[in-house]
């Protein structure tokens, strides 16, 4: 079995609501071969809480107003280190990039294979190990005596 084609569909739409957003590091994995309650996830991350909102208002809005369709769920809200849109035929899942690290989600689907994406959403790939390395030059930068740059 393989994600629908309205999966598919969805799939493209978050990946480049996402993407338009500055998700980072978006993918997506057909799962409807070992999953009964859905044929696809769509994995991305931000690097603080408030983006990872943004992207899921995004996301919901782009599906709302391209596809008509809403989240039958949504959880992780309040929070914003997880949150997870359910629409029955696909899951998307936004996390702080702390978190995208810790559960590694990637790991657990590896064998699933990945659906394909718009050239936005791919090129974001990298984007938060980027990012990371960013937020480590400047709070090396701050600690030095003075605040003097290099």
């Amino acid at each position: 079995m393989t994600a629908t084609d309205h999966a598919t569909e969805l799939i493209s739409v978050a990946a480049q609501a996402a993407a338009d957003k500055l998700a980072h590091d978006i993918i997506a994995y057909d799962v409807s071969d070992v999953l009964a309650i859905t044929d696809a996830f769509l994995l991305a991350s931000a690097p603080n809480d408030r983006q990872v909102k943004s992207i899921i208002d995004g996301i919901e809005q782009q599906l709302q107003e391209q596809l008509g369709v809403k989240p039958l769920r949504r959880e992780g809200e309040r929070e914003g280190r997880w949150v997870l849109l359910d629409y029955s035929d696909i899951v998307v899942h936004v996390q702080h990039s702390e978190e995208r690290v810790f559960y590694a989600l990637e790991r657990l689907w590896k064998d699933c294979p990945e659906l394909p994406l718009p050239a936005d959403a791919i090129a974001t790939r990298g984007r938060g190990a980027d990012a990371e390395k960013a937020a480590a030059t400047a709070e090396d930068d701050e600690a030095r005596p003075g605040g003097e740059l290099s």
